[in-house]
């Protein structure tokens, strides 16, 4: 047998150096599963969060101080809860008043989490604790507001509710503590208050009647106002232009009782002269154009009528 068929098993076999490799290599990746395995189960508690720590499906505990924890490997898992208070926005809701007038109420409510536990247990969720307090919400509103008038809720000068959303949230909370929730209504603010769309058209049309109506009433005021004005003056200027006339008269009937006396003294100082204006005066009213005056020609009035005054 020649040396050349001979094999040495021993150069064969790995050397030291590449085992202390491969055992080396082996602890370093079970050193980065380890890690990696760490890393992702820890979690980190933020500001205004709860943390829900669940084995199989069961809260074993609730983190809420900020900072880092730890949940066990592949059996616990991790969800958030906010810590902060949340907005909700209650859908508009039909009511009656007590005039039994229908309107719409629009409301949105400011709320939080207290007890996580609680919520958890008899809540399920937030989306379903939120659900809940509003329908609380609104069969609080529905029943405070029904107690009310129409014009004391929409008018606040006119309302007599005091403090309307104070009295809903201190009886949402009675009942969300009643049934322990877990939850807390901090506030409730009513947005807008409506009338329902089949009777807004009924309401405007009510409305434009009555402004019709107040503008026929305003203007029928101001004819009667006007035609009183009117008589008022009428009556006024007929006195004044009476006691004109009377003071006019007066002063004419003077004049001319004044003038017949000057003309008396005048005539009767010289009474052919009188008479012969007298004549002239006649003639002036008797003569017209076609006058056709038959005289004798020695008549004293033929004799001045053609110039002869001796």
């Amino acid at each position: 047998m020649s040396d050349e068929n001979i094999v040495d098993l021993n150069e064969r076999r790995p050397n030291d150096e590449w085992r202390k490799f491969m055992k080396l290599g082996a602890t370093v990746i079970v050193l980065i599963a380890l890690l990696a395995t760490i890393i992702s189960n820890l979690f980190i508690v933020e500001q205004g969060q709860y943390k829900v720590v669940r084995q199989f499906g069961e809260v074993v505990r609730i983190e809420d101080e900020p900072g880092l924890s730890f949940k066990i490997p592949f059996i616990q898992s991790v969800t958030t809860l906010p810590k902060y208070q949340m907005i909700y926005d209650i859908p508009p809701a039909e009511i009656n008043t007590r005039d039994k007038k229908r309107m719409l109420a629009d409301h949105y409510a400011i709320w939080r989490i207290e007890d996580p536990q609680l919520m958890i247990s008899n809540a399920r969720t937030a989306e379903q604790a939120e659900a809940i307090m509003g329908e609380l919400i609104f069969s609080a509103i529905r029943a405070e507001l029904g107690q009310l008038e129409f014009d004391e809720i929409i008018n606040e000068e006119k309302s007599s509710r005091g403090s309307f959303n104070e009295l809903v949230r201190d009886r949402v909370n009675e009942a969300l503590e009643r049934n322990q929730y877990g939850i807390v209504l901090t506030d409730v603010r009513m947005k807008r208050t409506d009338l329902p769309e089949e009777n807004e058209q009924a309401v405007y049309s009510r409305m434009i009647s009555e402004r019709h109506a107040t503008a026929q009433e305003y203007l029928s005021q101001g004819d009667a106002e006007a035609n009183r004005i009117q008589s008022n003056t009428d009556r006024e200027v007929t006195e004044m232009i009476a006691t004109a006339n009377a003071d006019a008269n007066e002063i004419v009937g003077e004049g001319e009782a004044e003038a017949a006396r000057i003309y008396n003294e005048s005539f009767g100082r010289d009474t052919e002269f009188y008479q012969l204006y007298r004549t002239l005066e006649s003639y002036e009213k008797t003569i017209g154009d076609e006058t056709v005056i038959v005289l004798p020609s020695n008549s004293p009035y033929a004799r001045i009528l053609m110039g002869y005054t001796d």
